[in-house]
């Protein structure tokens, strides 16, 4: 549906700024430039690099295998076409909304037309009465990959704090690199937020099988420089065991950045406050990716996803309604991860206690298990599987009704 650009603000956009350089915001101004606006366009980021996918960064990059050529959304010479003014390094420190200007830490000021914030998140820091030692690392940006990258080339053995996505994916590529690894995880199981226990299990009998010393319900009481040497660390657990590396990876989660909204006076709930079109509660104001918090028609309740895809399609929503043209964000909340040989990918809403039909076999590596809710496909999960994924996504999305044995049986293409 189209709707007049002025209806609700009074005036078409002639100046459009985007806080953020990530994913979100390349999509953000690749759309605004593909749907015709021709105005001005800032983006002011604090990362020097052009947009960027971060996927790549605890894989790929990691290993050496991709750079800054590989993961940028835009070819050079495609993006200087878009004539975007970069403001970067920097970073918008407040939002005047009446006077609709951004200033920056490097004291410029923009006025605008419509404002984008695409400004992500940063990884979560450990506490720091955990931690006594500067041989601790974090992982959410290009630079940040590559110096993680270099200094596991030089290292035997590496400690990952979080038995997540991201901790996950470090130490399979540690393990790639021939580093050892250990994983210390507070919770009972792997990637407990996100996964049904028997994938989590999986997980855990993969790494375990790669050679990783996993260590679950394990709560760190301190981290520190190792005794004999002050170049490595030495991890403390709460039940007194300890572990030594030459150095150590925290993968605890994102927080997002959401500190000049709020400063702004915009609504915020485990991210900015965001409708199906990406609309904060300013008109004027929008929001999209790991930031934005946003009523999700599938999920039927609010959520705040971080994911690729996401940050990819809500954007292209968000730049669309920026210009006026409302096409509701309504995808299927989808995830994928690459540890060793696995291709992992979640579709869709499975609770943590969900019985799943199982196709295939999880322990040989080749499996797709579905959640069924009265008759309907509400969440899949594809081990090695994206062919079946793919077909799930589309019954998903039809609200087709399925049948049980017809899942299961994988002896009949499911097509």
């Amino acid at each position: 549906m189209t709707l007049d650009a002025t209806q609700e603000t009074g005036d078409a956009p002639q100046t459009i700024v985007v806080i953020g350089g990530g994913q979100a915001a390349g999509w953000i101004v690749k759309t605004l430039r593909k749907e015709g606006f021709e105005g001005r366009l800032v983006m002011i980021a604090d990362e020097i690099h052009p947009p960027y996918e971060r996927p790549p960064l605890s894989k790929a990059v990691l290993a050496g295998e991709a750079d800054i050529d590989t993961v940028r959304i835009v070819k050079p010479d495609d993006f200087a076409a878009l004539n975007v003014e970069t403001w970067q390094p920097d970073c918008a420190t407040s939002i005047d909304r009446e006077a609709r200007v951004v200033r920056t830490r490097s004291s410029r000021e923009i006025t605008y037309d419509r404002l984008v914030i695409a400004t992500g998140g940063a990884a979560r820091r450990l506490p720091d009465a955990l931690v006594k030692t500067s041989h601790i690392t974090y992982l959410r940006t290009l630079d940040e990959a590559v110096a993680l990258g270099e200094r596991l080339r030089q290292s035997q053995r590496v400690l990952v704090i979080g038995g997540g996505w991201i901790g996950l994916e470090v130490a399979a590529t540690a393990r790639k690199l021939g580093v050892e690894a250990a994983v210390v995880e507070g919770a009972p199981r792997l990637c407990v937020r996100s996964l049904p226990p028997a994938v989590s299990d999986f997980l855990l009998e993969l790494h375990r099988a790669n050679g990783v010393d996993v260590r679950l319900s394990a709560a760190l009481v301190s981290l520190d420089d190792h005794p004999d040497d002050a170049n490595r660390v030495r991890a403390t657990l709460a039940d007194g065991s300890t572990l030594d590396a030459d150095f150590a990876v925290a993968g605890i989660g994102l927080a997002p950045h959401t500190a000049i909204a709020e400063a702004a006076g915009l609504p915020v709930a485990d991210g900015i406050v965001v409708d199906e079109f990406g609309a904060t509660a300013d008109p004027r104001i929008f929001a999209c990716g790991d930031v934005a918090n946003h009523p999700n028609a599938w999920l039927k309740r609010r959520v705040r996803l971080e994911s690729w895809a996401n940050a990819q399609n809500q954007a292209i929503a968000a730049a669309k309604a920026v210009l006026g043209v409302k096409e509701a964000y309504a995808d299927i909340p989808w995830f994928w991860s690459d540890q060793y040989d696995v291709n992992l990918q979640i579709l869709g809403d499975i609770p943590m206690d969900a019985e799943l039909a199982v196709r295939g076999s999880v322990q040989q590596k080749s499996a797709t298990l579905f959640y069924l809710q009265d008759g309907n496909l509400r969440g899949a999960i594809a081990i090695n599987t994206p062919r079946d994924l793919k077909i799930a996504r589309k019954w998903m999305n039809q609200g087709r009704a399925v049948d049980l044995a017809t899942l299961t049986d994988a002896g009949k293409a499911l097509a």
